[in-house]
């Protein structure tokens, strides 16, 4: 179940759901190599899935963020990396772009990832996690350039992305002007790359360390200035909707290889679908599903054109990647033993699903904002 979809938007959902086939047979490929998809790269390209929210002044679709989520959702179902990799060509850094760039920017930047780059949005650092506002990457004017020293980790995509958002902390004439982004491209002086972490799934799509070290960019890279943390935020609101929409799109995936395999099992004489506590296991799968969705797809109607509001980005983003860990684990259950095995994609796509509940802001964290809103008080950060 979905909110109600155009014409066009079912036209749009049926290309992913062909192309989700096509990644369907390349995903273990990814798993296993830990090699980033450029096939499908190349696919998702051509059909218009990179780039989709872009406005179509710089080459993009000129589409919704609920247009961006009907793919994702598909690409998902099939691919976790690639889903992964539709959610950053359409959100987040993009949706900063998109929001807070200026003319020469955006013409400068959004063409490339229409073309394909995945951008990189980078927050976390060693030791500022889930209290992003820790961070200590700094950015100082000077002769007309901003120069930075830090390092960020956690950084998915670290190594092939060519746009990186860098969240830093804003020095002019010494003195702190609070947390701002620019945009680091890769090859810029003082940007090198550190160590791959290696990660329990997700696989084809690396996640590293960057370092800057004296890293100069023209002033013009600076996306979002003095103060402008509440804003890069609002813009990363877009992002956790599309987090929560791979969970979704691999639960769904995993429910549905669950509901075939009921109905050609045999135990005891019979299909397993017809014992009850298959049934009823199926049934409360297919409930969380519907509500993640709607949750997911309630505040991305809501923002149209837009940024999504943080309070419902936050409820979906929970129930979802929670719901998701909880549906693609039952899945595996269904299978039995077969489930266990890596010869089936159960194991891999819980893999995959369950670092939802952890990126893009730990439900935890969430639920801390969640509490904060209907408190009517500040999401409580240390820093400032």
């Amino acid at each position: 179940m979905s909110y109600p979809l155009s014409s066009e938007q079912k036209e749009l959902r049926a290309r992913a759901r062909e192309l989700a086939v096509v990644f369907s047979g390349r995903a273990a490929h990814w798993d296993r190599t830990e090699e980033y998809p450029w096939e499908n790269v190349k696919d998702l390209v051509k059909a218009g899935f990179m780039g989709m929210t872009v406005p179509k002044a710089y080459g993009g679709g000129g589409r919704t963020t609920f247009d961006a989520l009907l793919v994702i959702e598909e690409v998902a179902k099939a691919c976790g990396i690639s889903g992964r990799i539709v959610v950053d060509a359409n959100l987040g850094v993009v949706s900063a772009l998109v929001h807070y760039a200026t003319e020469p920017q955006k013409r400068r930047w959004l063409p490339m990832v229409v073309e394909g780059d995945k951008p990189a949005i980078c927050i976390t650092e060693p030791e500022a996690g889930t209290a992003a506002t820790d961070m200590t990457t700094t950015a100082v004017q000077k002769n007309g350039r901003w120069v930075i020293n830090g390092t960020k980790r956690w950084i998915t995509g670290a190594g092939i992305s060519n746009l990186h958002l860098v969240f830093c902390r804003l020095v002019e004439a010494g003195t702190e002007r609070g947390i701002g982004a620019l945009i680091v491209e890769r090859g810029a002086p003082g940007f090198t790359l550190g160590p791959r972490i290696p990660t329990m799934g997700l696989r084809g799509i690396p996640e590293g360390v960057l370092i800057f070290t004296d890293c100069e960019v023209p002033a013009e890279n600076l996306v979002v200035g003095e103060g402008g943390f509440a804003k890069l935020m609002g813009a990363y609101n877009a992002q956790r909707l599309g987090a929560a929409t791979v969970a979704l799109g691999i639960a769904q995936g995993a429910y549905e290889e669950a509901l075939k395999f009921t109905k050609t099992r045999r135990q005891f004489g019979r299909e397993i679908c017809e014992f009850q506590g298959i049934q009823w296991t199926l049934a409360d799968m297919v409930i969380k599903l519907e509500a993640a969705r709607l949750l997911i797809h309630r505040a991305a109607v809501n923002a149209g054109d837009g940024l999504p509001d943080k309070f419902e980005a936050a409820v979906a983003k929970t129930f979802a990647a929670e719901t998701a860990v909880e549906v693609t684990s039952q899945a595996l259950q269904v299978f039995g033993g077969n489930g266990y095995s890596r010869e089936l994609p159960l194991e891999r796509m819980l893999r995959d699903v369950r670092m939802f509940t952890i990126g893009g802001g730990t439900v935890q964290a969430m639920r801390n904002l969640i509490a904060a809103e209907i408190l009517g008080r500040k999401f409580s950060q240390r820093r400032r």
